[in-house]
Order: structure tokens, then C-alpha cells, then sequence
């Protein structure tokens, strides 16, 4: 009887395995993925009874020709479950709740990965020896022609040319089919799915393999990577001959050296849009860090570059030099700012010399004098005179007393650059300096393997308000970020405008900048967009000048012990609720649609502070009211002016 039922256990285990369909439930039931293993490797996924996404396939084409999904040969399929909490550093949240079901597929020579939550799922390819691969297909069928919040390349030029781009622009909102042929979008891109659930495409644990782009070049309800090729000849040029440009290219996108696990390429799913912005997906899926970063300070910053430089009421010409910059320092001390930052200028131009420092300049000298101060400075570098030096650089400036870089001008992500950006992190790490990726891709999971990289750009930010015409619709955008770029992680956005235009007088200008909205929608930005390095960007003299204004920028917390979305609809408001310790900070913001907002408080309170829109923000940016409002049922309301924001704190 014994033999009878190995036999029979053997006997079913190899039936299984001659399975074509396989099915992984989410924890709780609701989200199921099918995946076809036949002629060809597919997945969908359902929510319910509710299809997502169709049947999309999956594949890796060889160099040699081989492509890993056609006739696929399981050897053995793996299921396990997993439910955990994580503890997060430099992050939304203190924790991190983990509960998946996933499912492995073996073959000879790789592996695929399955992974389901409750809000969305996840697949991965996983190497077992060394191997180039020539292109990568990643499908994305929607069953019906979905809208789709589209962040195009800017300019798209040639297609070669849009594998060359700052990873900076608004989204377009179309349906799939009207996706425009010929150019390239950038991730994530979130759509409009069935029974108006959100799905977010984006991916992590990007550390050795190019960034995904996503086209429609059919005119259909479906959407495919595309990737950039592996750079053949690399020449130095591009802004300050900082840039690194892309002569030729390799017939191929990925060549591997040894075992590796590609990228997570994911679905985000959720029911309400509010629950894009709090998601912590993308992390959850990342690698975790190694060793100790516990000497990582996350901060604010004092930043130069965005108000030109353009202080008043001294006795010394400001710009790139000592007196200018020791202003800079003695406002940071005044305010607690923890940091100042040395933008573009310092380092002699048109060298990417980092060792070149303008005579103007006495980093010693400004280093000695932060720090007897509290303050610690920062310094801007290129890509090119960065990478070309990287750990002598590092090295010698931690020497100095550099807190860390924010690195620009990488404008690229191929395997060569994605490579670039860990080894920047590995290098900084080792002299305990922290990093902020200017000039870049989408976070994709380094902000949790090195924790001291604190921020990625990829996101049209209030910089772009220096030069952008009054059709760019700053405001619009800044309620569609929370459930698109920032759903990937922080982003250097650099808010804090003193200067705040209304619909009918924003008007851009290079050396007194202004942002668009209210001036509440400048404090609420400090809640709302995650950034654990969060820029100042105004001149010191302008906060001078609003010293109620500046106490509370000062005072925001820049990473949080919890992060609870309350409200939003994508492209009209935002309302989130953050924790530090006791002590809570709720912030919305609005379109260009005045609204009331009704806050519902995550914790009892009697009272809460209230910055709010003035009486006639509509007309003047600037005007504002602090108000101390008491709570009634649990409750706040607050009116909210066209392009307008608010602050609660209890």
C-alpha cells in the first residue's frame, strides 16, 4: 500500500509538471495571475471576475538566437508564501507590511518569477549562467482601449535619439490606441482600467540591466518594452562636456557575466486612486540593503541654482563665491537646515574636473565654517567628471567634510548607466557620503539597497518654472505626480516658491522665479511629495521676508513613520496624512478647480494648526491665513483656492 501511494504521488508530481496553465492567488483571494507555459510564456491577470490584463507574453531573445518562453520546459515549479513586516529606513513608513504568494518556474538555464499581493504583481527573470541577451519582449494587453496617463519623451527626435532624454515631462492623457507611434514613454505609466481600477506598469531591482520604455506602435489596446541598446562608443560632450553621448550601439541590450536576477517588471492595482499614492510596491520588490547605513541624515537643503544666486540687502556681490555662500550657511544655521548646497559653478567649467575648483571658491574654508555652524555643505557634480574619478573624489571630499553629491546630467539608461548609478551609490556609501540622482530615470529600487541614495530626479519639476511658457500646467501636474512618478519613489522636485502666481499672472523668469498656485500648495508639497533630501529652493532673503512660512518648512520632517493617502482623484486633488512620532501632518492640494476638502483625522484631537488659502489667493499667490481650528465628529473642512493647497498639524 505504501509503494501504491509513492507511486501515485510520483505520478501526480509529474502530471503537474506537464501542466500548461498555472494560477497564483494573491493573500486574500482577490488578484489571481494565469500563466501559460506552451508554444509561448504568457501572463494576465484578474481581479476577480474582472480582467486586467489579458494574456501578455513574456520573453528573452538570446544573442545565439534562443529565446527563453518559446516552448518553454518546466522542470520543476516552486510555490511558496510568504507574510512579513519590514523595517524601512529613509522611507514613507517605518515598516513595511510583506505578504505575497509566489510561484517559480525552473528550467535548464533560467528561472521565472511570479510574485502576487493583494495590490498588484510581479515577474522576473532569473539567470543561472552568463548570457547576452538580444532583446526583451514585455507585453502589456489590455482588454479594452484604456485611458492612460502617457509621460512621453520630450522632444523625441529620432528614435535613437529618445534613448537620450532627462526622463522629464508631463503626462499626456489618451486612450491606448492614440498612443502617438513614434515615440517612447517613460515609466510609470498608469492607466485607467477595467471598472476604473488604476494599474501602475513600472519596474524595480534595476541594477545591471537597461530601464524599460513602453511604446504603441500598432495603434491597439497594447503596450511593449522597448529597450536601449548597449552602448558601442561613448563620447564625452553634451551640456559643459559633462554628458556622455552614444555614437554607435551593440546588437544587443544586456550582456550578463555570471547568474542574475533581471529586473521585476509589475502591475500595480488599485481599486481607489488614492491607494496609488501611498503604495510602497516598488520597495517592497527591491533588493534590501547591506550593512550599516545608520549615518545616513536625511534633510532639508538650502539650494542656490533655482533663485540664481539673487540675495538682497548685502554688502557683497553675490554669486559663486565665499561671501555668497557663507550667507547661504548662516541662514541654514539660523533656521535648523541641515544642509547647503554648491550647485553648477564651483567646479571650473568645460573641465569635468572635480579637482578644478573655481578661485572663488574655498572649500576648505566654507566646510570649517558650516560646520561650526551645524551645517553641512553639498556638492553638484556631472556625470562625466564624476564617473571619471569616482573614487578619488569621494574619497577626497569626505576628507573635507562633504556630506554627499547630487549627481546630474546621466540622461541615459542603458546597461552601462544603470551600472553607474549603483556603483555611485556603492562608492559614496563606502566614504559615508549620501547621493541625489539629478538629471535621471525613475527611482527602480536603489533608494532601499543603498539607503543613502536619498533621491532620483525624473520628475518635470518646479525648475522647469524658470523658463516654461504659461501654457505648462505646472499645477495639474503636481495632482497627477502622486499617483504616476512618485508611485516609483522620492523625486527632487524643489519646491518652496515664495513667489506664487495665480492662473492669470505666473510668468516665467530665470533670475526671480515663481512657481504656479498658491503659497499653501508650496507647504503642502513638503508633505505630499516624498523626498527624504528635500530642496529650499527660493533665496534666502525671500524666506527672510516670510518667517512664518520658513519656520514650518524647516520644521517638516522629510521621512515618515507612516503614510496614509485619505483622498485624491488623479489630475484633480490629493490628500494625505503623515506621521513623525506623536505628531501628524495632513496636507491637500488642488487642481486648478477651487474645492472644499473634509479631512477625516487618523488620531484623536480637539484642535489642529492650519495654514490655509487667504481670502483672495485666487487674485495674489501669496495670501494665506495660520489658523489655530477646532475639530468637530473627527473632522476639518477646509476651502481650497484654484490651484491651492493647506497644511494641518496636531
Amino acid at each position: 500500500m505504501k509503494k501504491l501511494l509513492t507511486i501515485l504521488t510520483l505520478a501526480l508530481a509529474a502530471a503537474s509538471l506537464q501542466a500548461k496553465d498555472y494560477k497564483v492567488l494573491s493573500p486574500g483571494g482577490e488578484l489571481s495571475v494565469t500563466i501559460q507555459a506552451d508554444k509561448t510564456l504568457q501572463w494576465s491577470i484578474s481581479l476577480g471576475e474582472e480582467v486586467l490584463l489579458k494574456p501578455s507574453p513574456l520573453s528573452l531573445t538570446l544573442s545565439d538566437g534562443t529565446v527563453i518562453g518559446a516552448g518553454t520546459k518546466v522542470r520543476r515549479a516552486v510555490r511558496k508564501s510568504v507574510s512579513q513586516t519590514l523595517a524601512a529606513q529613509n522611507f514613507k513608513r517605518a515598516q513595511v507590511e510583506d505578504h505575497y504568494n509566489e510561484l517559480t518556474l525552473q528550467t535548464r538555464d533560467f528561472d521565472i518569477i511570479f510574485r502576487v499581493y493583494d495590490d498588484g504583481a510581479a515577474y522576473r527573470f532569473v539567470t543561472k549562467k552568463a548570457v547576452t541577451i538580444a532583446s526583451e519582449e514585455a507585453v502589456f494587453n489590455f482588454p479594452e482601449d484604456h485611458n492612460a496617463w502617457v509621460p512621453y519623451v520630450r522632444d523625441p527626435g529620432t528614435f535613437e535619439e529618445q534613448f537620450f532624454n532627462s526622463f522629464e515631462n508631463h503626462c499626456t492623457l489618451i486612450p491606448i490606441s492614440k498612443w502617438d507611434p513614434k515615440r517612447l514613454a517613460f515609466l510609470p505609466l498608469t492607466v485607467d482600467g477595467a471598472s476604473h481600477v488604476k494599474l501602475c506598469i513600472t519596474e524595480t531591482d534595476l541594477r545591471n540591466y537597461p530601464g524599460m520604455y513602453l511604446l504603441n506602435d500598432n495603434a491597439g489596446t497594447s503596450v511593449h518594452g522597448v529597450f536601449a541598446p548597449v552602448p558601442k562608443v561613448i563620447e564625452q560632450g553634451g551640456h559643459n562636456m559633462l554628458q556622455g553621448v552614444v555614437k554607435s550601439r551593440e546588437p544587443f541590450i544586456y550582456k550578463g557575466y555570471g547568474p542574475e536576477a533581471l529586473p521585476w517588471r509589475m502591475v500595480i492595482v488599485a481599486k481607489e486612486d488614492r491607494l496609488l499614492a501611498q503604495s510602497d510596491f516598488v520597495w517592497r520588490l527591491s533588493a534590501p540593503a547591506e550593512g550599516d547605513f545608520s549615518w545616513v541624515k536625511p534633510g532639508k537643503v538650502a539650494w542656490d541654482w533655482w533663485n540664481d544666486w539673487n540675495i538682497k540687502g548685502v554688502d557683497f556681490e553675490s554669486g559663486v563665491n565665499n561671501d555668497t555662500y557663507k550667507y547661504y550657511i548662516d541662514f541654514a544655521s539660523r533656521n535648523g537646515i541641515e544642509y547647503v548646497i554648491l550647485d553648477e559653478g564651483w567646479a571650473v567649467n568645460k573641465q569635468a574636473d572635480l579637482f578644478q575648483v573655481v578661485p572663488e571658491i574655498d572649500l576648505p574654508m566654507l566646510c570649517e565654517y558650516a560646520a561650526k555652524r551645524n551645517v553641512k555643505l553639498v556638492l553638484w557634480a556631472g556625470y562625466w567628471a564624476f564617473n571619471r574619478d569616482m573614487e578619488a573624489v569621494c574619497e577626497h571630499y569626505s576628507k573635507m567634510g562633504i556630506a554627499g553629491w547630487k549627481i546630474d546630467f546621466m540622461d541615459r539608461d542603458d546597461q552601462f548607466m544603470v551600472a553607474f548609478y549603483e556603483r555611485a551609490a556603492r562608492t559614496a556609501a563606502k566614504y559615508h557620503q549620501f547621493v541625489d540622482f539629478h538629471g535621471a530615470f525613475k527611482p527602480a529600487g536603489l533608494t532601499r539597497t543603498y539607503p543613502n541614495v536619498l533621491n532620483h530626479e525624473g520628475v518635470a519639476g518646479l525648475e522647469q518654472l524658470k523658463w516654461a511658457p504659461n501654457s505648462f500646467d505646472q499645477v495639474t501636474y503636481d495632482v497627477v505626480i502622486p499617483f504616476t512618478r512618485l508611485v516609483a519613489g522620492p523625486a527632487d522636485y524643489t519646491q518652496g516658491a515664495m513667489r506664487n502666481g495665480a492662473v492669470w499672472n505666473y510668468a516665467p523668469s530665470h533670475s526671480e522665479p515663481m512657481s504656479q498656485g498658491t503659497r499653501c500648495r508650496q507647504l503642502a508639497e513638503y508633505v505630499i511629495f516624498d523626498a527624504p533630501f528635500t530642496m529650499l529652493c527660493d533665496a534666502p532673503t525671500n524666506y527672510e521676508a516670510e518667517p512664518e512660512c520658513t519656520q514650518l518648512i524647516a520644521s517638516f520632517p522629510t521621512v515618515w513613520d507612516e503614510t496614509i493617502a485619505l483622498d485624491g482623484r488623479i489630475g484633480e486633488y490629493i490628500v494625505e496624512a503623515r506621521r513623525s512620532g506623536d505628531r501628524w501632518y495632513m496636507a491637500a492640494m488642488t487642481n486648478w478647480d477651487a474645492r472644499d476638502i473634509t479631512f477625516t483625522l487618523p488620531a484623536p484631537a480637539t484642535e489642529v494648526t492650519l495654514w490655509r488659502d487667504g481670502v483672495n489667493a485666487h487674485r495674489n499667490g501669496q495670501d494665506y491665513r495660520k489658523e489655530t481650528v477646532k475639530v468637530e465628529n473627527g473632522q476639518v473642512t477646509v476651502h481650497l483656492a484654484p490651484g491651492g493647497g493647506c497644511v494641518l498639524i496636531f
